[in-house]
């Protein structure tokens, strides 16, 4: 995605390019610097075109991503216009499919498919595990036991639960996924435009100048919480990591100035160049070979 200043229009033009997380960094630090150059935007100049021309492929982390930014912009009280004319045929339909066009205000209702659906939550209710068990795991994509699944819901919806209590984000989270047959993948993202997770821990007066790694790990040790006085969680995102790495999947959280990517290499934390002022969580699953 590229934002185009105005010159003799009031308006800026954001070009939506191909969004593939499977390029890996490349991809993500786009998407990062996107929404920083939003940011800095002046309220009173927030006016928005989204243009399509150049977008031949937008996957479900692209699909996520550009639903916060356009909760974020209306918000700000921004105007925002969609110049649908410039979507292709594939994109649409695929953004009809996934609910991305109907809550963008178009009439048009979504559909089953590969898609899992696209939506935007303010607080945990049994909508989510519902979404989780049955849109994302319960369409027999994925070779999974009945048991396994739900400690695996469970775990992914202690992710928006921690986004609701810690991120302090105004415009809530952000869900979508995709199966991709042609990958043998099923995949999900989850986005909050909050603090992030390493500003929460570093909130902490003991914890002031901890480094990003340390605060990573410290975020997903099991019972951690930046919260006084708040019950334990689960096991956090062991179970996640476990499923991932048998599974030769992959699990990648991105927050502010630090990763955690888990895959059959193990478990990495590190710094990056490019911070994201919220928490994106985006999970990969391979699926069965006979589906």
């Amino acid at each position: 995605m590229m934002l185009v200043p105005p010159k003799s229009r009031p308006e800026y033009i954001l070009y939506v390019h191909s969004v593939n997380s499977s390029q890996g960094d490349i991809c993500y630090n786009r998407l990062f610097n996107l929404y920083q150059e939003i940011a800095q935007i002046p309220d009173e100049r927030l006016k928005i075109i989204i243009d399509f021309h150049y977008c031949e492929f937008l996957d479900h982390l692209g699909v996520a991503f550009l639903g916060g930014i356009v909760r974020s912009i209306k918000n700000r009280q921004g105007q925002l216009e969609f110049d649908l004319q410039t979507l292709s045929k594939r994109i649409h339909m695929n953004l009809a499919q996934n609910g991305f066009l109907h809550e963008c205000g178009e009439n048009l209702q979504p559909w089953q498919g590969n898609s899992v659906r696209y939506r935007c939550d303010l607080a945990l209710d049994d909508s989510i595990y519902q979404y989780l068990e049955e849109q994302w795991l319960g369409q027999d994509w994925i070779d999974i036991s009945p048991d396994l699944s739900e400690g695996i819901v469970s775990n992914v919806a202690e992710i928006y639960l921690n986004a609701f209590d810690h991120s302090q984000s105004e415009i809530g989270v952000f869900s979508c996924g995709q199966h991709y047959p042609k990958k043998k993948m099923l995949e999900l993202t989850t986005i909050d435009f909050g603090v992030g997770i390493i500003n929460n821990v570093r909130s902490l007066p003991q914890y002031t100048e901890i480094s990003t790694e340390e605060a990573l790990k410290w975020a997903f040790e099991p019972g951690n919480s930046t919260k006084q006085q708040e019950l334990s969680r689960g096991n956090g995102l062991k179970l996640l990591q476990d499923f991932v790495i048998k599974n030769q999947g992959s699990l990648r959280v991105c927050t502010n100035d630090g990763q955690v990517i888990v895959s059959d290499n193990g478990v990495i934390y590190n710094s990056t160049k490019n911070p994201f002022s919220g928490t994106l969580v985006n999970i990969a699953f391979r699926c069965d070979n006979s589906n």
